[in-house]
């Protein structure tokens, strides 16, 4: 082996080093590395450096920054990509999304046209099938028909609205100029409580019209309750309004069996019995027997069907008394076993009207309130008038204390109650105790009874028994008891 000199030898190995440097130079040729010997070495950060320097002033060579005359030196490319110009940034308009389009058989575009009327396709049947429908002249001629088809589907009367809005446009309008042939106002809640009903029934399903409904009265000395259907509820209703259309000389909804009704009521009513009054009657001229008739007549259970026959008889009623003005309402109504003036009958057939639309509520849930203040009233005051006959009747069939001592000659003042009847509708009657005839006496008063006034109209209905009754009470407990039974004698089916 050559001897070589220490300078030699070190002087060999920089030329090596050197030509390993121009070597690993040339790897990186076009990467933004500056001449060898530059700052950074060979690390991957002196890299980065270097080629942020050669855009101007970052870490790098002295060759790749500004020389003295301020003029910059062109140094490789970078090796960090800029970053991009967004579209938004760009002031160029965004691309319009194209929607991609079902490729669909004729038959099956002809198939979508029903859903399409209906506004059931999706987005891209439908895109599909009115693309098609520019190109096809009878699908579009079929998909005109069934669009004017769907607009007969809707009901005629929106469900939305409030029930108490055809009150209130009738007011307003009738506040700017009377009916010509008004309306009586011992009429007016009979209007008022059918059309609420009326509307409760077009806001139900069909498959509701089967939901079992309870209805209750107090009979004697206990409840009493029917099972049946919210269609039974207006097949009852229609029955039980008949007996005013008789009176009225309207067709009877019995059908076949109105002739031998109508006798019977006829017969009933010519007596001259005081309204309230209990007397032998057949069993087929009362509500009850009425009713039993009119379902036993049906070949099917009632559906939804008698709603049109029930709603055309409450209208004929109300133009009927309308067309007859006020003189008719001292008309008598027979109820089998008594009789009312029509005036009263009406507001009759409104409180039973506004009861059973409540029993159709609760079965189908659906919110309902009571009727309004004024017309409550009107109701709450015919039940007060009949309390005096309810009770004498309950007297005479022995389930009340008997007058005894106290009896009065008929126009004299007796001992009597004093019925408070508190919120809306309500107000103050003093109810004779000893006889029917009797006059009520503030200075005779022995007991003071306090009731709300829909509380009152339930126990009234059979819908609260009377020991469960929320009463305040003071005064006399039998005569208190005796009144809140006959209260509860006032309801019937």
């Amino acid at each position: 082996m050559d001897h070589v000199e220490p300078d030699e030898h070190v002087e060999r190995e920089d030329k090596e080093r050197r030509e390993r440097e121009a070597e690993h130079e040339t790897s990186y040729e076009g990467k933004g590395r500056g001449p060898a010997g530059s700052e950074g070495g060979d690390s991957d950060v002196g890299d980065v450096g270097e080629g942020l320097g050669a855009g101007g002033g970052g870490a790098g060579s002295d060759g790749d920054r500004g020389g003295p005359d301020g003029s910059v030196a062109i140094g490789p490319p970078s090796r960090v990509p800029p970053p991009r110009t967004s579209v938004e940034d760009g002031g160029l308009p965004l691309p319009v999304p194209v929607p991609a389009t079902l490729a669909l058989e004729h038959r099956v575009l002809k198939s979508l046209l029903g859903a399409w009327a209906l506004a059931a396709c999706s987005g891209e049947e439908t895109a599909a099938v009115e693309e098609h429908l520019g190109e096809c002249g009878a699908c579009a001629d079929e998909a005109l028909r069934l669009r004017g088809a769907v607009g007969l589907l809707h009901r005629p009367e929106s469900l939305d609205l409030d029930p108490a809005l055809r009150t209130r446009v009738l007011e307003s309008c009738l506040d700017r100029r009377p009916p010509r042939i008004p309306v009586p106002e011992w009429a007016a809640p009979y209007d008022a409580e059918t059309a609420r009903l009326d509307a409760l029934l077009q806001d139900i399903a069909d498959a509701e019209w089967h939901a079992p409904v309870r209805l209750r009265w107090f009979e004697d000395d206990g409840p009493v309750s029917r099972r049946t259907t919210v269609a039974g509820v207006i097949a009852h209703l229609l029955s039980v309004d008949g007996l005013v259309g008789v009176a009225l000389g309207l067709d009877d909804p019995l059908g076949g069996a109105a002739e031998r009704v109508r006798a019977e009521a006829e017969a009933a009513a010519a007596t001259g019995v005081p309204p309230g009054t209990e007397q032998p009657a057949p069993e087929a001229a009362t509500p009850t027997g009425r009713t039993e008739a009119y379902w036993r007549a049906s070949h099917f259970p009632p559906t939804r069907a008698v709603r049109a026959p029930w709603r055309e008889q409450s209208h004929h009623l109300v133009r009927t008394v309308a067309f007859a003005g006020g003189g008719s309402g001292r008309l008598a109504v027979s109820y089998g076993g008594f009789a009312l003036p029509l005036r009263d009958s009406m507001l009759d057939r409104a409180f039973e009207c506004w009861v059973h639309a409540g029993d159709i509520a609760d079965a189908v849930d659906y919110p309902y309130e009571p009727p309004a203040p004024r017309h409550l009233h009107r109701m709450i005051d015919l039940a007060a008038r009949m309390l005096p006959v309810s009770l004498d009747g309950r007297r005479r069939a022995g389930r009340a204390a008997p007058a005894g001592r106290h009896l009065v000659a008929a126009g004299a003042p007796g001992r009597s109650l004093r019925l408070e009847i508190e919120g809306a509708g309500g107000g103050e009657w003093l109810i004779p105790l000893d006889s029917p005839a009797a006059v009520a006496s503030a200075e005779r008063e022995v007991a003071h009874v306090a009731l709300d006034g829909v509380e009152f109209c339930r126990l009234a209905a059979g819908h609260v028994s009377p020991e469960e009754a929320a009463a305040g009470q003071v005064g006399d407990r039998e005569a208190i008891r005796d009144v809140l039974f006959a209260a509860a004698a006032l309801s019937r089916m």
